[in-house]
């Protein structure tokens, strides 16, 4: 058998990891052979590959952030369009099965060629751990640790100029990122999109915490927080090609209304794309190499229009079409045990 794989969407920590599962796994349970297409959907439909051997190398990219591969984002009416192309490149590459990694929108398009005649098995990708089908998406630990760790380090130079930090996470449309990083680094506050923040209610908690003499506060803040209506103005960008809101910066702007209500020190950190790159956790290693192993059995066995996903300790496989049902977003029931710890 002759497996092809591609990386897709935002870079991640754990993507080698899976590349490596899937190159070994095929090979010596199976004597198969496995190609890498580079850049995501858009070196499948220019058809640029690369043949991946179980050597030394493969067997090195196990501690290395990013993808070997690369990744991209390509327009779904390019995608779309270019279904011939894909077909007839796979087909004169030999290819029996693809093995798609990516998030959301990724494991969509991997739907769309699977209901199209192509042989696809899906693999969840994302840090903001938003794809519902799996219990845990891997670089989600990863991501929560950078995070975490630059919290723990922004409590000591906020105490020591008696000052509000506030810490801009990634999250989008979900706050998996905000919420447990926050609980972890030990936060005063965290606003997350599912629940659209009072910043009145931000402000009487750091308050509190003055008037009782604790002169510091950390707020974790992911991108895509959104005020409660008629509370504030926090006006939204753009969108971008692919339907993405291009955001403001969230964190500074409720930074700027704390400051403005308040009159205390309120600064801003942005951690952004710090918290998808580096050497993956140990947490992460292990999910993206047992995805892979699994991806690359499901392949063999014939088991296509699948997904991986993490289901208690155990691997499964779920269709394509419940991965992408809709995003995995944080229960008001869990941001309500996280506010207890708030102030």
């Amino acid at each position: 058998m002759r497996l092809a794989t591609l990386t897709c969407g935002g870079d991640c920590p754990g993507l080698n990891a899976v590349i490596r599962g899937i190159v070994r796994t095929a090979s010596s349970e199976y004597g198969s052979t496995v190609v890498g297409y580079l850049d995501g959907w858009s070196g499948l439909l220019k058809d640029r590959r690369i043949d991946l051997y179980d050597d030394a190398f493969i067997d090195s990219i196990l501690l290395r952030g990013g993808t070997i591969l690369g990744t991209g984002r390509l327009h779904p009416d390019k995608f779309k369009a270019g279904l011939d192309t894909i077909k007839r490149n796979l087909d004169d590459a030999g290819i029996d099965a693809l093995i798609a990694i990516g998030g959301e929108g990724t494991l969509k398009g991997a739907k769309w060629l699977s209901d199209n005649g192509v042989h696809v098995v899906g693999v969840p990708k994302t840090i903001d751990n938003d794809v519902a089908a799996t219990d845990y998406t891997f670089g989600f630990d990863t991501a929560v640790s950078v995070a975490t760790d630059a919290i723990d380090r922004l409590h000591t130079t906020a105490e020591s100029h008696n000052r509000i930090l506030i810490v801009e996470v990634m999250g989008r449309h979900v706050g998996w990122i905000a919420l447990h990083a926050g609980m972890a680094g030990g936060a005063h506050y965290t606003v997350i999109p599912e629940e659209p923040f009072d910043i009145a209610e931000i402000c009487k908690a750091m308050e509190r915490r003055f008037q009782m003499g604790e002169k510091y506060g950390i707020i974790v803040v992911a991108e895509g927080a959104v005020p409660k209506e008629g509370t504030m103005d926090a006006g939204l960008g753009e969108e971008d090609e692919f339907g993405h809101v291009t955001f403001n910066g969230m964190g500074q702007i409720i930074a700027d209304e704390i400051k403005n209500r308040l009159g205390y020190d309120v600064r801003t950190t942005v951690l952004g794309h710090i918290q998808r790159g580096g050497t993956p956790t140990a947490y992460d290693r292990v999910l993206a190499t047992r995805y892979g192993i699994n991806a690359a059995r499901a392949a063999h066995e014939g088991k296509f229009d699948t997904c991986v996903a993490l289901h208690g300790e155990d691997i499964e496989l779920v269709s394509l079409e419940s991965a992408v049902a809709h995003l995995k977003q944080v229960p008001e029931s869990r941001y309500r045990s996280a506010r207890t710890m708030f102030g």
